[in-house]
């Protein structure tokens, strides 16, 4: 069985929703402060989706675990590169050694998918000192791709449980 499931136009539609909020406060739009919704929008339509991939491969006995990380690491690991590269040479040239130190941090942080947590530990998203941060928007990709890591492995346990899915996608 095929890891694709059938191309829903709400979900695009709910994406161009959720990208909304986002801009808008990334635009410095001041009547606009929610731009953390749209990013939750994005959690969600995310889980639905790899939810209803990883369930239906494993109904089907075709899911490998290899396979669904080679997946995500093939849609994500080019950019992530390219980003975290051109991010250590434009630091290097622009930024003053102190500051080229953290931004080294962030690209190793974001290059382990752990930069929510230091930048959880180290900064304040909503502070005005953000803004000078280049990798602080790579927060959301660590939450993600810790999801990944871990979710595969419950809807597993969940299946060979036989406890209710839907459970399983709440909790």
């Amino acid at each position: 069985m095929s890891s694709t499931i059938k191309y829903r136009p709400e979900i695009d539609g709910l994406r161009a929703l959720a990208v909304v909020p986002v801009v808008l406060f990334h635009s410095g739009v001041e009547a606009f402060s929610g731009g953390f919704s749209g990013v939750n929008i994005f959690f969600v339509i995310s889980g639905y989706l790899i939810t209803s991939i990883i369930s239906r491969e494993i109904e089907s006995n075709t899911f490998k675990i290899s396979t669904f990380y080679q997946k995500r690491a093939d849609r994500l690991f080019p950019v992530l590169a390219s980003v975290l590269l051109a991010t250590l040479i434009i630091g290097f040239f622009t930024s003053p050694p102190e500051e080229y130190q953290e931004i080294a941090k962030s690209v190793i942080a974001a290059g382990t998918f752990t930069s929510n947590i230091f930048f959880w530990s180290t900064s304040d998203y909503f502070s005005a000192s953000a803004f000078t941060i280049p990798l602080l928007h790579t927060w959301s990709l660590g939450i993600e791709e810790q999801f990944y890591i871990f979710f595969p492995f419950l809807l597993i346990m969940a299946f060979r449980l036989k406890l209710p899915i839907a459970l399983v996608a709440i909790a």
